[in-house]
């Protein structure tokens, strides 16, 4: 980016400029999850939908414990990029890649013990089980490619380069859907074939990646180990990267409790459940645009040492945000019964659907505060605030989850799930006005 770039003033259009593209990539994420289930719902079962459901929720716990990579990557290089030190910027980018990979390869060497716990701490129906380990089995073979995406995604929103993001994202997701549609509609590979369409997308999605990053290996930054392993900075990103990947894990448990928690209805809860989640997943997605240019901009003015830049940037990102979410809420509630009904054809899972659908509606807006805070911080890099704030809302979202499901039933689960919401929100405002006055130092 350009000294002008790095400088020029923070506003509306160049939130929306920077986020837009985000929401279109991330949009296509969701429809993924809702390809993944709709294809398997075409077999008229409910054990494929919850199997699909409960593998993609295990292993995917296991890439998010990685998860920092995006975040951290993203936080520092902005931060490298506001100050001016184009060398780390390209240093940050090849640590991120070093992790990744030996992170890929140690999820994959690990599969066994770590499935195993996967599925004792997630109980299923025996049909659910043993199909769900036929697609992590599957699945796992993408692990080294989905985690290096994290640190090749946080560099590029960094430098505000978010329409290769796009471009990357819908070649990702755009070669699964249609390797979806024909390894299981085509081909009848089942919750199988829903594996390998994505773990092919994976690899393709990393080395399409890594050209679009190819600048930085054209210089020597890359390749000068004295600067990639300098111990200062090691020990900052380690320590950046510690919490964040402690708040991320947490988050996982989190969400993977809620699933958890709810497999312990019958398979047409747990199936209509993993098809609401995805409203969920739409929304958070979206909302993931803006707090990803919040990353950049913040950050940016973090390193820029400009306090007024930093406000502003927060303040436009949020407004944008909450447009965004209110308009999701009116699409759910005028259009959530059609969407569902696209999603499966089994009459039992969409009547289940129908009822909660409500929570759906009332979710974006009372979740908005969480996810853009989230970018926020991420962007200031005051990563020990989120893993705090992250610990005391698991503890009262934990509470939440053990009582009110025993009260409510599955109402009470998806009302355990806002309330973390809400709690996560809460605590991370308490800290933003220390994040502002950091600024200046």
């Amino acid at each position: 980016m350009s000294a002008a770039g790095q400088a020029k003033e923070i506003t509306h259009r160049r939130v929306f400029l920077t986020a837009f593209p985000i929401v279109l990539s991330n949009a296509t994420v969701p429809i993924l999850g809702a390809v993944d289930t709709g294809v398997v719902g075409q077999l008229g079962e409910a054990a494929p939908i919850g199997a699909v459901g409960i593998g993609a929720t295990i292993i995917t716990f296991f890439y998010w414990a990685f998860g920092f990579l995006r975040m951290g990557t993203a936080g520092m290089a902005a931060q490298a990029i506001g100050a001016r030190d184009h060398d780390e910027v390209t240093a940050l980018l090849v640590r991120g890649l070093l992790i990744a990979a030996a992170a890929g390869i140690g999820i994959f060497a690990l599969q066994i013990p770590l499935f195993w716990l996967g599925f004792q701490v997630s109980p299923a129906s025996q049909d659910v089980e043993n199909l769900a380990r036929d697609y992590m089995s599957v699945r796992v073979w993408g692990a080294p490619a989905a985690i290096g995406a994290y640190a090749i995604t946080g560099w590029l929103v960094a430098a505000e380069r978010t329409r290769e993001v796009l471009i990357l994202q819908l070649w990702i997701n755009g070669l699964n859907i249609v390797l979806d549609i024909w390894f299981v509609l085509g081909l009848g590979w089942g919750v199988e074939g829903v594996a390998l369409a994505t773990i092919i997308a994976e690899w393709s999605g990393l080395t399409l990646g890594l050209w679009m990053c190819r600048a930085a290996f054209t210089g020597t930054a890359w390749k000068d180990r004295t600067l990639i392993l300098m111990p200062d900075r090691l020990k900052k990103m380690a320590v950046v990267n510690t919490d964040i990947m402690i708040r991320s894990v947490l988050l996982l448990i989190g969400f993977s409790s809620f699933t958890m928690r709810g497999a312990a209805f019958d398979d047409v809860t747990l199936a209509a459940n993993q098809i609401l989640i995805q409203f969920l997943f739409i929304t958070a997605h979206a909302m993931d645009g803006f707090a990803f240019a919040s990353e950049a901009l913040i950050g940016n003015a973090m390193g820029a040492k400009d306090r007024k830049r930093l406000r502003r940037a927060a303040i436009i990102a949020s407004q944008w945000s909450f447009l965004t979410v209110c308009l999701l809420a009116v699409i759910f509630w005028l259009f959530g019964q059609t969407i569902i009904d696209v999603m499966t054809t089994s009459p039992d899972v969409r009547l289940a659907a129908y009822t909660f659908l409500i929570w759906m509606v009332i979710a974006p807006p009372l979740g908005m505060p969480s996810w853009i805070l989230d970018g926020i911080f991420i962007g200031a890099t005051r990563t020990r605030d989120m893993r705090n704030a992250m610990i005391v809302s698991l503890a009262l979202y934990l509470v939440a989850l053990a009582t009110l499901p025993e009260v409510f039933g599955n109402h009470g689960l998806w009302a355990a799930l806002i309330l973390f919401f809400i709690f996560r929100g809460a605590t991370l405002a308490r800290k933003y006005p220390a994040l502002e006055a950091a600024a200046e130092r």
